[in-house]
């Protein structure tokens, strides 16, 4: 197998959440042109059909179901109809998350409880839909963040306490299961992309961060999702319980 193959995804299921816009899109998109058939998630199911359609345009398939993963029952049955649809499931890009940036004082109960929902709950509950039917060779990949790791100047800490257990939770899953199940485990930690969530960023705040981007800009989605099928594919085979940066060297400022 040459070096390039190995990041080649032919005859693998993915399953990706938040698939309806921004890195999501990206994610399935890079998914589908390395190979794989794709099972897309997310609460706006008439947005997925585009997504499908960027999928199917590469030649591969791709069926859409309405997935809220803070509900453990919707996480089920987004991977049984995958299961339904192409036999197995490989790989799983936990993508779906919100945010808020609400001073800590003022946050409400629900405010930071639907933030960990999504983020983290929800992660779990499509991980443990995965990991029960999953084979070894299979890869599981948490979309967390570099607030996990740092702190970025805005008052996030519903958003920023669920990538840094999403962080734990992969590093666990990984020693749980990648010596019993051979299904590896990691997390990418994105720094500033364009998404939904950096268009309600505060004016010039991103340009105000410009001392701490290494790389000087914001990342493109086609960078990430590059990351990403080097965990999904065997070029990542040896990797697992990690967390990635892909931030322009924002962490190391």
């Amino acid at each position: 197998m040459s070096v390039l193959d190995r990041f080649r995804l032919d005859g693998k299921v993915a399953v990706v959440t938040g698939a309806s816009s921004g890195l999501g899109v990206a994610f399935a998109q890079a998914l589908a042109e390395a190979g794989a058939d794709v099972a897309l998630g997310a609460r706006r199911v008439e947005k997925l059909e585009d997504t499908r359609k960027l999928v199917e345009a590469t030649g591969r398939r791709a069926i859409t179901v309405a997935t809220d993963v803070a509900k453990p029952e919707d996480c089920t049955a987004l991977v049984q109809a995958a299961m339904d649809e192409f036999g197995h499931v490989d790989v799983l890009v936990n993508n779906a998350g919100i945010g808020t940036a609400v001073p800590a004082t003022r946050e409400t109960v629900d405010q930071f409880r639907s933030v960990i929902d999504v983020n983290l709950n929800g992660c779990y509950w499509m991980a443990q839909a995965c990991g029960r039917v999953m084979k070894p060779g299979s890869s599981i990949i948490n979309i967390s963040s570099i607030l996990g790791i740092t702190t970025a100047g805005l008052p996030q800490a519903a958003y920023a306490a669920s990538k840094a257990g999403l962080i734990g939770l992969t590093r666990d899953l990984a020693q749980q299961w990648t010596p019993r199940k051979g299904i590896r485990v990691n997390a990418l930690a994105p720094g500033f992309f364009a998404s939904e969530m950096t268009d309600q960023y505060p004016e010039g705040y991103i340009e105000a961060m410009g001392p701490r981007l290494l790389a000087g800009r914001k990342g493109d989605a086609e960078e990430l999702a590059a990351a990403l099928i080097f965990l999904a594919s065997d070029a990542g085979g040896y990797v697992t319980g990690q967390t990635i940066p892909v931030d322009g060297g924002l962490t190391i400022t």
